[in-house]
């Protein structure tokens, strides 16, 4: 017994040095990521700002803007306009050698088929650093969703049940509006608004899955014998939806018809008919970099952020919608919103759709409402 005793006593800092020596990878690993996110930053800090393209955007704003350069020292600039307005700054800029965007925010179809398909984009998946980016752990799909073929380009980091419609429940009752053949009553013919559906846009992308799904018939019927107004303001489909004058609206965002329901108006959003399933969209926005960015470090920072925990969080709380992370708490959420497990959703920002069935679809629209 006491030879064994004293030779426990002498294997026990063997014992410790083997466990030392098989946590050094880790270790290392850590000190290694952590000394490239010091760098990254300091180098950020001196590039003096980042600038991000996108949409109008309350959340981005109000919340996005200043919690950033809060938290980093870093100023951001952010240059808000239509995904195509975006998209053709940055092909008059890079024809004349101008580089002036760091970060993309923009939709599906700009995505995929302009700033991806002119190349105009860098991999992105290479800058992504910190562990809880880059943990499987903290996303529902077991990795951040590259959606591009190379899964490099393009991030996805929502995935949420996207309306059908919103409707004024002053002016029509739900029971009116059950299924998609509603929509096709006399009593609705000029009160129904849309974006215009013969233009890239939102507009045509509901059109193209009421193509795909309902067939040309109810197109047609929907989109010219209802007369449906269409506009590109935003602001002017609230205050219509608000006043009643046209109490069905199909493209309304839901952030902009938040802040009618906290003013009391009985708005209310509509996800599905008894004939026409749920769907799943990447709104609000799609992550990319820009090639060549002017700001690298900055950016580089910018898009681990705000794919983080405390980025994802303020846009889930802000825009309403579901997030592909699985730390973040979904109680504020709208159910509704929340895709269901085992569902069989139609995704309108699933990649093939975008690049192909979208926009020969799409072009079938565009084809049956100029055909009278």
């Amino acid at each position: 017994m006491e030879g064994e005793n004293k030779r426990g006593i002498f294997l026990s800092p063997v014992c410790y040095l083997f466990l030392i020596v098989l946590a050094l990878p880790a270790w290392a690993q850590e000190r290694n990521w952590e000394q490239e996110w010091k760098e990254t930053l300091a180098a950020a800090r001196r590039e003096g700002r980042v600038v991000v393209a996108g949409s109008p955007d309350p959340v981005m704003r109000n919340e996005i803007l200043p919690r950033f350069k809060a938290r980093f020292g870093v100023p951001m600039e952010f240059l808000a306009g239509r995904s195509s307005e975006i998209a053709a700054r940055v092909r008059t800029e890079r024809s004349a050698g101008i580089h002036s965007i760091d970060v993309f925010l923009s939709g599906p179809d700009t995505t995929a088929n302009t700033l991806y398909g002119e190349r105009l984009i860098a991999p992105l998946k290479p800058l992504l650093l910190l562990p809880e980016v880059v943990d499987p752990s903290k996303w529902k799909r077991g990795k951040p969703w590259f959606i591009d073929p190379e899964e490099s380009f393009v991030l996805r980091p929502f995935r949420s049940v996207t309306d059908l419609l919103f409707i004024n429940t002053d002016y029509v009752a739900l029971s009116e509006l059950r299924s998609s053949k509603d929509l096709l009553h006399p009593k609705w013919r000029g009160k129904i608004s849309t974006e215009d559906p013969t233009t890239t846009g939102a507009g045509a992308n509901l059109a193209s899955r009421f193509l795909l799904q309902l067939g040309a018939e109810f197109v047609k019927r929907l989109y010219l014998d209802q007369k449906p107004v269409s506009t590109r303001d935003r602001r002017q489909f609230t205050d219509w939806l608000a006043r009643g004058t046209h109490p069905i609206c199909l493209n309304c965002r839901e952030d902009d018809v938040r802040p009618l329901v906290k003013e009391g108006f009985k708005i209310l959003e509509i996800f599905e008919f008894s004939d026409l399933a749920g769907a799943v969209n990447g709104s609000p926005w799609m992550l990319t970099v820009a090639q060549r960015a002017p700001h690298p470090n900055a950016a580089r920072v910018f898009v681990n952020w705000i794919v983080s925990r405390e980025g994802l969080e303020i846009y889930a709380r802000g825009y309403g919608s579901v997030t592909l992370r699985t730390d973040i708490d979904e109680s504020f959420l709208n159910p509704a919103n929340i895709p269901g497990p085992g569902v069989n959703y139609f995704d309108d920002s699933d990649w093939k759709w975008i690049l192909a069935g979208r926009r020969e679809t799409r072009e079938k629209v565009w084809g049956l409402l100029k055909s009278r």
